[in-house]
């Protein structure tokens, strides 16, 4: 019997690795090159800077790329509302080819471009 639960728990260890993939993930969402002057600044600008601009006391100053970049997942899972209080807060959800634009942005590096 110990045998038996010794093999089983070895079976579920083993059969839960993931392979590494070498090279980067390309999202098949993600066709067109995202600039984040263009693109992803923009969409923060309009949408988020008047709630997280500099003196704020959300939490979020999302004013430059180095903070964007820093929180973009927090950015993505608010506009989502995904395990992150929904934004624009007291807003109208943002579209969903808005929000893909800046997961490409995310998935394609986060450039300051």
């Amino acid at each position: 019997m110990k045998l038996l639960a010794s093999l089983s728990i070895c079976m579920l260890l083993f059969s839960c690795t993931k392979d590494k993939v070498a090279g980067t993930i390309v999202d098949p969402n993600c066709t067109d090159s995202i600039s984040f002057s263009t693109d992803v600044w923009p969409i923060i600008e309009q949408n988020c800077t008047g709630c997280h601009g500099v003196g704020n006391t959300t939490g979020y100053t999302l004013t430059n790329h180095t903070n964007i970049s820093s929180n973009a997942a927090a950015i993505v899972g608010s506009m989502k509302g995904s395990g992150f209080q929904f934004m624009p807060q007291g807003g109208v959800a943002l579209p969903d080819t808005v929000i893909q634009k800046v997961q490409c942005w995310i998935v394609q590096g986060k450039l300051n471009n």
